[in-house]
């Protein structure tokens, strides 16, 4: 009997030891005064915010009706573009997919700087100039250079280590 209390107080230590350093070392630091120097937000996230705007895939299609049909069937509705146009942007709640025919290989991830997700225009944003200043100081080709001395509409495309090519395209 003594042997099975003393692995049960042994398993009882084991879990607040547990809980202890769970609690004090695995939640992000609220960067309070007593709140050790190097665990401090301030410190911790030395990272450049990148907002790239919002997200879409656009994709190839080989049959732009049969495709509407079968994204409409999910749960997607026609949000933009036209069938006229070869290409139709749909949306479901907060996801956009582009469905394109004829007008490009492969897909593509794309990001809207100065778009929310409903085309409308962003109080602030990072200007695709800007970006293009970041990726180039991390080593990120980006293809043909937007002049820096320019504003409004412009566009990046780079291609990621699997071949994806990613699309930054800002219209305004």
């Amino acid at each position: 009997m003594k042997g099975k209390a003393i692995i049960a107080i042994a398993f009882i230590g084991i879990f607040l030891v547990g809980f202890y350093v769970s609690a004090n070392y695995n939640t992000p630091p609220n960067n309070n005064e007593d709140t050790p120097k190097s665990f401090k937000k301030d410190e911790i996230n030395t990272k450049e915010e990148l907002n790239l705007g919002t997200f879409s895939v656009s994709m190839n299609v080989k049959d732009l009706a049969t495709s509407i049909a079968f994204y409409e069937k999910l749960g997607f509705e026609q949000f933009g573009g036209g069938t006229e146009m070869n290409y139709v942007i749909m949306k479901n709640g907060t996801t956009l997919i582009g469905l394109f025919q004829g007008m490009f290989e492969g897909n593509i991830l794309t990001f809207n700087p100065g778009w929310d997700e409903n085309a409308q225009n962003l109080e602030s944003f990072k200007d695709v100039r800007e970006i293009q200043t970041i990726l180039d100081s991390k080593d990120i080709e980006t293809g043909d250079k937007i002049d820096p001395a320019t504003s409004g509409p412009a566009s990046l495309i780079l291609t990621d280590p699997d071949g994806n090519t990613i699309f930054i395209d800002q219209h305004r």
